[in-house]
């Protein structure tokens, strides 16, 4: 099938923990903007309608009371309504109740014909009440493109790209909340000082450093443009930015070609949305997807075998 181009956006934003009112008000203006610059799809953060550091903090019942089933939740409703009024896809994240009981880190994209796809976090650690996914997401909007779905952490396993590409995936949706982190990993982010974000008017070159620096930008440029390069796709990378708790997002939205190109970044210390124009030729013979052509999955079977060096993501996050 013939693909044409098509527009992305990209949003970061400083969500408001467990409000979902006042980030659904920040979405719809975004959603607003892209329609008007003629977006075919707009990608916000993971868990922004919840808000999401915060939420390792809460007991079960403070998690079930931001929780939402999903396609019958709220949420999903007006993403879906948005859509259609709007003409554009929209992907944004949350506290998805599930069937099963248990509850997920979800990210929903709604589509202007009524149709949903959702993603359920795979390496899910933010509350020990919250369970990981299982399954890779690859679908089809409307305009023709085949769509995938990592979330955060997601993306740091190279297995779950690749997967996604060879599900189909073109287009690779990446919603975040990460960059100025507390890790135990000596060469990877750091904590910003919540003090530069809150003088970032008065100061904004001492926290622009920090979020084009190595907590920032310095880090994503490390790994995320490969996700792209090597598995021929388009990747649109949104993230949260401003004070989480007590971490500072950095922000960072980006979006990148098939070959790890960046067509747009931004590392404005405060709300931003930016576009891009996804060539579809680009995708033509790219150098992924001809590795991916080139794979010889005999030599491979040691990659789904486990080691024993396996552990829960939740305790590699968090612990020594």
């Amino acid at each position: 099938m013939v693909i044409k181009n098509i527009k992305a956006a990209s949003v970061q934003f400083n969500h408001a923990h467990g409000d979902k009112e006042a980030n659904f008000y920040k979405i719809r203006q975004y959603i607003k903007e892209a329609a008007s610059k003629d977006a075919d799809i707009i990608v916000f953060p993971e868990m922004c309608i919840t808000g999401y550091w915060h939420v390792r903090h809460l007991a079960r019942e403070e998690v079930a009371a931001l929780a939402e089933p999903v396609p019958s939740g709220q949420s999903t409703r007006e993403l879906l309504k948005l859509a259609a009024e709007y003409d554009i896809n929209i992907g944004a994240g949350l506290i998805e109740e599930g069937d099963d009981g248990n509850f997920y880190n979800t990210y929903i994209v709604a589509m202007p014909d009524g149709k949903i796809a959702s993603h359920r976090k795979l390496h899910c650690f933010i509350n020990e009440n919250m369970s990981s996914g299982s399954e890779y997401t690859v679908f089809e909007i409307r305009e023709g493109w085949k769509v995938g779905i990592l979330i955060c952490y997601d993306n740091n396993i190279i297995e779950n790209a690749r997967i996604t590409a060879m599900k189909g995936a073109q287009l690779l949706l990446a919603p975040h909340q990460t960059g100025g982190c507390e890790t135990i990993s000596p060469g990877c982010m750091g904590l910003i000082d919540p003090l530069l974000w809150k003088n970032r008017k008065e100061n904004p070159q001492a926290i622009e450093a920090e979020f084009r620096g190595p907590k920032g930008r310095g880090w994503l440029m490390r790994w995320l443009p490969a996700r792209a390069h090597d598995n021929g796709m388009f990747l649109v990378f949104s993230n949260g930015v401003g004070l989480d708790d007590n971490e500072v997002r950095t922000g960072n939205a980006i979006i990148l070609d098939p070959y790890g190109e960046i067509l747009t970044e931004t590392w404005k210390a405060g709300d931003d949305m930016i576009t891009a124009e996804l060539e579809a030729d680009r995708l033509h013979n790219c150098i992924g997807q001809r590795w991916i052509m080139a794979r010889r999955p005999e030599l491979y079977g040691m990659l789904a075998l486990q080691t024993g060096k396996e552990r829960d993501t939740r305790k590699l996050r968090f612990e020594e």
